[in-house]
């Protein structure tokens, strides 16, 4: 990994779980696609996550073969940001698959200039525990990897602490996203990180994008047998979420930052919290068992222009029934936290060539 990008890693960041555009009739539209990545760059991130669960799994299937161009494009996009800016922005590539599979993935994601690889057990459901290890070591010999807890309801499985115990003490494990939505299981890999050998060598990123503020906010603290306290939180944020309204997620990380390093956190910023698991609720399809979650996405874009339509790869993934009315409420009910502003002030710099 690049010096500079680890280090990006280390201190936290905002990374968007980008989404892949499409035209109606299901067609790549590489021209909103780099008008997207421009928003996400221009907006502050830190990062960006691509070939991930919120682009889309099925850019891999051969007949549809966007697995390679959505990662050299994103790649293209940052080194002109970089170059222009002199800015460092963290590379992550979504990896899947049987090991075969997930190195030939980290391995092009290698050549093409990514940092390291979120390395999803999602469909290996019957796989044991040090067949997963296994797995991500031989991942780690090609790139970092980071870790990810995959919620079931979206094609992951629950991982026993035991999993996260043997993980982090894989030298080329480099941060773990969380992303169980489950307090518990939460729980299990903060404290497998903490009490590991390598706790300061594995940056915590949540992906609970139901409980982003509370993630952000809380310092979890270990004691262990030797009655050393050990304290573990999370430095930063990867979310299919933080798609979305991406400029006042980033101003917003940065008071959350500042707020978790005081000794005192108002309480304006659980209500805050509380108001953006509402809206994510929306946008995700929570009532649904997230069945519309990245319909949802693409909706919320499209109504700010960056999108032209919500298609997605499976043309019978649309929209939940009522699912267009809740993301109309959140949408009315909290306009502190939309960026449609900004978005209209650049929009039309984004779509030029």
């Amino acid at each position: 990994m690049r010096p500079e990008a680890l280090k990006v890693l280390r201190t936290g960041t905002v990374i968007p779980a980008f989404p892949l555009t499409l035209t109606e009739d299901g067609s790549f539209d590489e021209r909103r696609q780099r008008a997207l990545i421009r928003y996400y760059l221009d907006a502050g991130v830190g990062g960006l996550a691509v070939a991930v669960h919120t682009t889309q799994f099925a850019i891999r299937n051969p007949k549809i073969g966007l697995f390679r161009p959505i990662l050299r494009i994103a790649k293209e996009e940052t080194d002109r940001f970089e170059a222009r800016t002199g800015k460092t922005i963290l590379r992550v590539a979504g990896c899947c698959g049987p090991t075969a599979q997930a190195v030939s993935e980290a391995e092009f994601a290698k050549s093409e200039g990514y940092d390291a690889v979120l390395l999803s057990a999602g469909g290996l459901a019957d796989w044991s525990i040090d067949q997963l290890i296994s797995r991500t070591a031989e991942v780690g010999e090609i790139m970092p990897v980071v870790g990810f807890y995959l919620q079931p309801s979206v094609g992951g499985r629950v991982l026993p602490f035991e999993y996260w115990q043997k993980l982090c003490e894989l030298k080329s494990v480099v941060a773990i996203k969380a992303a169980p939505f489950n307090r518990y299981q939460t729980l299990d890999v903060v404290r497998a990180v903490a009490m590991s050998s390598r706790p300061d060598e594995v940056t915590l990123y949540t992906g609970n994008d139901d409980n982003i503020v509370l993630d952000l906010l809380t310092k979890y603290r270990f004691t262990k047998e030797d009655g050393t306290v050990v304290e573990k939180g999370f430095d930063g944020g990867l979310l299919g979420h933080w798609s979305m309204w991406t400029k006042t997620v980033v101003d917003m990380f940065g008071m959350l930052r500042a707020a978790a390093a005081s000794e005192e956190i108002p309480t304006s910023l659980l209500t805050l919290g509380i108001e953006i698991t509402d809206c994510n609720a929306a946008f995700f399809d929570a009532a649904n068992q997230f069945a519309g979650c990245i319909p949802g996405v693409h909706e919320v874009l499209r109504r700010q222009g960056l999108m032209t339509c919500t298609r997605c790869l499976n043309p019978d993934e649309v929209l939940s029934p009522g699912q267009a009315d809740e993301i109309t409420r959140v949408y009315r009910m909290y306009p502190h936290l939309n960026d449609d502003k900004f978005v209209r002030e650049h929009l039309e710099s984004w779509l030029a060539d």
